[in-house]
């Protein structure tokens, strides 16, 4: 909230922090030889490197976070439909609409963060339409990521069929690769550094440190960010890369109802509406119902039995 435009000083410190790890614990300082060809891991890295880019600067063009959290919930639909596209893979009818809510409630949400733009009252017309066309710009560059996002979770689960599962040896080859790409973004690194340093004190609890609060803040978010992608790309070697994209989806749900009530972003009626229609198409995907049928069955007949 304070400095919007950080997204890339935070990207760069998450990739550098779990290169470091991995170089360490997993790649043995460089004596251990990778299971899976180095040449497939530039092409995911690639592709990694340009979705994590593209989903910070879109943040910068007029973007809300809650909207950049539901645009992102639509990996579901992408994932689906470059794995027909490309996996020739089929799917049940209670699947296909499960998509459609999805992508209904991603609209309702976009169409209606789209009119929030575009009626701001603090602007005068010229200004407002330029501001509305950056705001088009970034649900573009969303749109991009997304696609891009799921081809790379279809080339993953490729990979994995093919050479086995390696979770540490990808999450390290995805973070230390991409280091040198971060020198094109040092000018806007080193800007947010200057600016972080210059944030107020905070003392840490427990340990008494005092530093920037924004260096506390990001600290937090490496550490928390390890610990999830960590666990993303072990569920990459158990689970086909749509029930990923499901997972994480999930995932992205919580942090955006906690965005919108710790923080208070503006959310209206029709946005809850949008996320309903995208939580019930999801829990529609995993077919809950159908496991929670045989569960409910058996616990309404136990008072009987007794």
């Amino acid at each position: 909230r304070q400095f919007p435009g950080c997204g890339n000083i935070v990207t760069f410190s998450q990739f550098l922090f779990i290169a470091v790890e991995g170089f360490i614990f997993e790649a043995n300082f460089g004596r251990k030889r990778p299971a899976i060809p180095i040449r497939y891991y530039f092409i995911m890295v690639a592709m990694f490197f340009t979705v994590s880019v593209v989903n910070n600067y879109a943040l910068n063009l007029n973007i809300a976070m809650p909207l950049h959290m539901i645009f992102r919930s639509g990996s579901l639909i992408a994932s689906m439909a470059l794995g027909i596209i490309i996996l020739k893979k089929r799917y049940s009818v209670s699947k296909y609409t499960s998509i459609a809510l999805v992508s209904l409630g991603i609209f309702t949400c976009t169409f209606m963060s789209a009119k929030q733009v575009a009626s701001d009252s603090s602007l005068n017309e010229e200004d407002g339409l330029q501001v509305f066309l950056w705001w088009l710009l970034g649900i573009a560059a969303l749109t991009f990521a997304l696609l891009m996002s799921a081809r790379m979770g279809i080339f993953q689960e490729t990979l994995y069929k093919q050479f086995g599962k390696h979770s540490k040896e990808a999450l390290f080859y995805n973070h230390a690769l991409p280091l040198p790409g971060f020198l094109l973004l040092a000018p806007n690194i080193y800007h947010h550094a200057v600016l972080f340093s210059q944030s107020e004190l905070f003392q840490v609890p427990v340990i008494g440190l005092t530093l920037p609060i924004m260096w506390f803040y990001l600290l937090m978010n490496v550490v928390t960010q390890y610990v999830c992608i960590r666990g993303v790309f072990i569920l990459t070697t158990e689970c086909t890369s749509l029930t990923v994209t499901l997972v994480v989806t999930l995932r992205k749900f919580v942090s955006l109802i906690f965005s919108i009530l710790y923080f208070r972003n503006p959310f209206t009626a029709w946005h809850w509406l949008g996320t309903a229609f995208v939580f019930v198409g999801t829990l529609m995907y995993t077919e809950v119902w159908n496991s929670l049928g045989p569960f409910l069955a058996r616990w309404r007949k136990r008072p009987k039995e007794e």
